[in-house]
């Protein structure tokens, strides 16, 4: 599918060099937060020259590019296969661009694809819809923060948490403590209660695709994420982990029905260039968001 090749080149291409306008809004306002001449509101200075010489230059935000991940909504009598396939030449074209870093690993061998096809990569999710639209949503989350997201298994004794949202809001306090800079603060929290180990990840990961602002439509859950995000820019680890006001940008919780013997609690480390992007094709016609 060479057209959807070429539409997905351009939703790489803006997701990669460009970043949204909800999170660079949400940059702005924390660095204004900050007070004048200090350490963390030089460093968000820093952040936003660095996506004005990107978005200018046609350039990566980050150099580490991180895996693209494509969340596809598909009319039902769309083709997956020709999907997948298109977005997999997106990504090689990309890739050969220099818009995507190769970062494609065996972890057998050590060796890289080189173009950022392999095992399991890039990761596109399928699903299908009643509309007569094809929606995809991009997401390129970079390895530092993929390496401090973390999952807890509640009832957690070193935490004192239950099985309830308060243990929730413990484990992820804990996580984001635990974190520090290391994920280059500030940063998005995607958080998921519930699912099996391997859902309750990919549901974490999901809710970064959400706005910045948006409100969670479950009233206990959008207190949590309110609560939650007082809280932890309450705990002064700062923009790169340098101290500040803003620790994180924002925190998006998700649920799933979980099994009675299970109680699991995800947390999505999201760094501060949160690049995500949205291709909606309609017939002949595709527009990026």
């Amino acid at each position: 599918m060479a057209e959807l090749a070429d539409w997905g080149l351009e939703l790489i291409r803006r997701s990669s060099t460009d970043i949204s306008a909800d999170v660079e809004a949400s940059l702005r306002a924390a660095r204004d937060r900050e007070e004048d001449g200090s350490t963390a509101r030089s460093t968000f200075e820093v952040i936003l020259e660095n996506v004005e010489i990107a978005r200018k230059g046609g350039t990566p935000i980050c150099q580490d590019t991180g895996l693209p991940a494509f969340y596809v909504h598909l009319p039902k009598d769309g083709d997956p296969d020709a999907t997948r396939d298109g977005l997999i030449q997106a990504v090689k074209m990309a890739t050969a661009e220099g818009l995507l870093r190769p970062n494609a690993v065996d972890p057998v061998s050590g060796k890289n694809s080189g173009n950022n096809e392999g095992l399991g990569l890039p990761y596109i999710s399928i699903e299908f819809h009643d509309g007569d639209e094809t929606v995809i949503d991009i997401m390129q989350k970079g390895g530092g923060s993929e390496n401090v997201s973390a999952q807890y298994r509640l009832p957690d004794t070193d935490l004192h948490a239950g099985r309830d949202l308060e243990g929730v809001r413990k484990c992820i306090l804990d996580a984001v403590t635990t974190a520090q800079g290391f994920g280059c603060a500030p940063g998005t929290i995607g958080v998921c209660v519930g699912g099996d180990r391997g859902c309750s990840y990919l549901g974490a990961k999901k809710q970064l695709l959400r706005r910045m602002d948006d409100v969670n439509p479950d009233p206990e859950l959008a207190a949590l994420e309110d609560r939650l995000h007082g809280e932890l820019n309450e705990l002064g680890i700062g923009p790169m982990g340098f101290g500040g006001k803003t620790t994180v940008l924002g925190v998006k919780i998700g649920v799933l029905h979980r099994h009675p013997a299970s109680f699991f609690v995800s947390m999505s480390y999201c760094c501060w260039a949160n690049r995500r992007r949205r291709l909606t094709i309609r017939g002949d016609q595709a527009d990026i968001v």
